[in-house]
């Protein structure tokens, strides 16, 4: 309807797109977890086992507290991983609780679960079949959960084992229902805040911004039904009726034994289950010896200031030695809040952008601790762990220039999630890794790298000369003291015709100017360098490589907005826990909450914005990073 005052749409007709919005986000919802409820495998009867009795040597199965399996399901559960060729198998009980579905078919596609080499672990934490091999890859103890006098792992444990056995079993994971399996009842405590934030926590999720975004969502469930008629209505119904709508019907292996009352008492439940994780969120953990230990060990490396970690200001380039040097940012530790203020200044000769003063290797060590390991291991984990699509870009781009690579070194590969993606497009290729931290031991240990050395790329370019037809360095050079020693080492360790794939961020993109110093790849103070296109190829040039090609829109990574938003929240309101700051306070904590929550419309309108850029980047070849593919054709 149209004012005949104003002429514009009346506020009535326009907030029923709120109520539709809602219904087809609802109905989509819905109809996902329906069609990946029809995608759960069902074990098998246990005389389904062509060869008689299944083969149980060589499996441990792990239960919760207060789950018991019985020998047929063991059994049952051994023939289908044999079968399967499955090394770890998630079991969920016949009568899994409606809500514990629902949250398990939000978080994961069982078709496409398995083929998901980088996808985190996820399961029901009742049961998981795992192989002995890939328990003493792992470093777990072959008894948990089992012997005499053990009360085995809670839920949350549970659930936490399960994402780091996927990770050592990688594309050998599975789901399936184990129909006679019963989860057993309740604790008394299961629905309570603490027990939920130790799960969610124990599945990489984090409490608050989840109960946060439950909350809103629940607030405007109830103010469309309220003022938005039968539209408003139909878009709560919806929410109300949908384990129902998901999971009834048809009798099949899983049964939720809880689905009348849990649809009947939804909006209820989920008010209540809301509001008491965000309540024990909110509370501060209590610190373990490790966390004290790592208080006191920044406060005596920041007694003596930050100065020390930085040398002396160069007065020339260090790419082209030109003295015409401009400041092109100066900007603190936006990525963790730590202490120090760092300044990037680029040639007026070459374009060459680089850190001066630069960190000292001892600056690089406090700077990068607790970053890719340690206490923020964990989160940058779940972040490259959600690149795939970009790790098989990367790896696609030598389709047109040879078959099969039989070796492939991967430089500063981390933890070796491109290693792990690449095998699905390269399976026949040995990929090792190399990197300074100690996650590449781990990537070993995992299988995701046939070999890993740790430590500085040239030190290792003579044990290794002549070894490998692909060098890879993703995101790497920007980090090193002096990237043109890492490409003479590239050069030294690639065969003759071997190819050298790098991939680093533009600086010469429209966005580090719009953006400034809150421009997410400047990545103060990790990144040392950040070279021009121009730049690497002249150099590549001078040590015998023919550039075969060059990507900018396929390379872009859609982060811009986001990314501003993000640096701009912890500069704003930086973690209160952070082992390097002050101690935290009742005032500091609400202060950091309040800007988080500010701060949410502002990530949504930052997504929507970044997948704009993102489409533009692709179809004008230009973003905020490259990649470029070379052949060694001379010395």
């Amino acid at each position: 309807m149209t004012s005949v005052f104003s002429g514009r749409p009346s506020a009535a007709a326009g907030v029923r797109w709120t109520s539709a919005a809602l219904l087809v986000a609802l109905g989509a919802g819905t109809v996902r977890a329906r069609r990946r409820l029809r995608a759960l495998p069902a074990l098998p009867p246990t005389p389904a086992c062509s060869a008689g009795v299944p083969r149980a040597a060589g499996w441990r199965l792990l239960t919760a507290r207060g789950v018991e399996a019985d020998p047929a399901t063991f059994l049952a559960a051994c023939a289908y991983a044999d079968r399967e060729g499955l090394r770890v198998l998630d079991l969920l009980p016949g009568d899994l609780a409606a809500e514990r579905v629902l949250g398990l078919l939000r978080l994961v596609d069982p078709a496409r679960y398995r083929d998901d080499r980088l996808g985190e672990g996820r399961g029901a934490g009742c049961a998981v079949l795992v192989s002995e091999e890939v328990l003493a890859r792992a470093g777990i103890d072959g008894e948990v959960g089992a012997g005499a006098g053990s009360p085995g792992p809670d839920r949350a444990e549970l659930l936490a084992l399960i994402r780091r056995l996927k990770e050592y079993a990688a594309d050998a994971t599975g789901l399936a229902v184990a129909p006679a399996l019963s989860g057993g009842r309740p604790a008394p405590d299961a629905d309570t805040g603490p027990v939920r934030v130790a799960e969610l926590r124990a599945q990489g999720l984090p409490p608050g911004a989840l109960a946060a975004a439950q909350l809103a969502g629940l607030a405007l469930l109830a103010t469309v039904a309220g003022r938005q008629g039968r539209w408003g209505a139909a878009a709560a119904g919806l929410y109300w009726l949908q384990p129902y709508l998901a999971l009834g019907g048809p009798r099949g292996p899983l049964r939720p034994a809880d689905l009348a009352r849990a649809t009947a008492a939804r909006p209820v439940r989920s008010l209540g289950a809301a509001l008491r994780t965000a309540a024990h969120a909110a509370r501060p953990r209590t610190p373990t010896a490790a966390d004290r230990a790592r208080v006191a060990a920044y406060r005596a490396d920041l007694a003596g200031g930050t100065d020390r970690f930085l040398e002396p200001r160069r007065p020339d380039c260090p790419w082209c030695g030109s003295r015409r040097l401009t400041v092109r940012v100066r900007v603190p530790d936006l990525l963790q809040g730590k202490p120090g203020r760092f300044t990037l200044e680029q040639c007026g000769a070459c374009a060459h952008v680089f850190q001066n003063p630069r960190l000292t290797p001892e600056g690089l060590e406090f700077y990068y601790r607790d970053f890719y390991d340690g206490r923020g291991g964990e989160g940058a984990g779940t972040v490259f762990g959600r690149l795939g699509a970009s790790y098989r870009a990367r790896a696609e781009m030598l389709r047109p220039y040879g078959g099969a690579p039989a070796s492939w070194l991967d430089v500063g590969t981390g933890h070796g999630h491109f290693c792990n993606a690449a095998r699905a497009v390269w399976p026949q290729t040995r990929f090792d890794g190399l990197d300074m931290g100690e996650g590449v031991r781990e990537a070993e240990r995992r299988g995701w790298v046939e070999s890993g050395f740790q430590g500085q790329f040239p030190e290792f370019a003579e044990k290794l000369a002549g070894r490998y037809e692909v060098v890879s360095m993703y995101h790497y050079l920007e980090h090193t003291r002096d990237p043109l020693a890492e490409l003479d080492a590239a050069a030294e360790v690639l065969a003759p015709g071997g190819l050298v794939a790098i991939e680093l961020p533009d600086p010469q993109s429209r966005m580090a100017r719009l953006l400034g110093s809150a421009w997410l790849p400047w990545f103060q103070p990790q990144h040392q360098h950040l070279i021009p296109a121009p730049n690497l190829r002249e150099a590549l040039a001078d040590r015998g490589f023919t550039v075969l090609a060059e990507e900018h829109g396929p390379a872009h990574q859609g982060n811009d907005f986001f990314g501003a938003v993000a640096l701009t929240a912890t500069h704003l309101a930086p973690d209160p826990d952070r082992p390097w700051g002050p101690p935290a306070t009742p005032r500091r904590r609400a202060a950091a909450a309040a800007v988080r929550a500010a701060a949410l419309p502002c990530f949504a309108g930052a997504a929507v914005l970044d997948a704009v850029r993102t489409a533009a980047a692709r179809r004008s070849d230009g973003g905020n990073a490259y990649r470029m593919l070379a052949r060694k054709v001379g010395p």
